[in-house]
């Protein structure tokens, strides 16, 4: 798993990974048992400090989602997805087409982001970050 920071976002760096781990955990990606990357790799890849990981990695142990095992590493404890892996693979292909539309409709990021995030809000009645 590789983390992306973006360092213009207003959400800390330690929230990214954070966020990042439960998003793969909601799509499958990872599962229980999966090895979460050292915080040596981390930093090697995605330049942030080895601080900022380990308050990430903290954080989601305090949630009961990872657990660290001395000089094992962190893994991953329990899922988050309850929607079955294949079902979420056709519904990110489309929104893959979706987006790819979208942007050749002109549309930026931001607005691709906006426009979801409007949906969201009217369908579910929940406000997204």
């Amino acid at each position: 798993m590789d983390f992306h920071i973006d360092r213009t976002s207003g959400l800390p760096p330690y929230l990214q990974v954070v966020r990042q781990v439960r998003e793969a955990l909601r799509l499958g990606w990872l599962a229980p048992g999966d090895q979460l990357p050292t915080v040596r790799d981390v930093v090697a890849r995605s330049g942030v400090n080895a601080n900022t990981v380990l308050k990430a990695y903290r954080e989601l142990e305090l949630s009961g989602l990872v657990e660290g095992r001395q000089g094992m590493g962190t893994f991953v404890r329990f899922g988050l997805g309850s929607t079955d892996p294949k079902v979420m693979a056709v519904l990110r292909a489309r929104l893959v087409v979706w987006v790819q539309e979208a942007s050749e409709a002109g549309l930026e990021t931001e607005d691709i982001v906006a426009l979801a995030r409007s949906v969201i809000v009217e369908m579910k009645g929940v406000t997204v970050e």
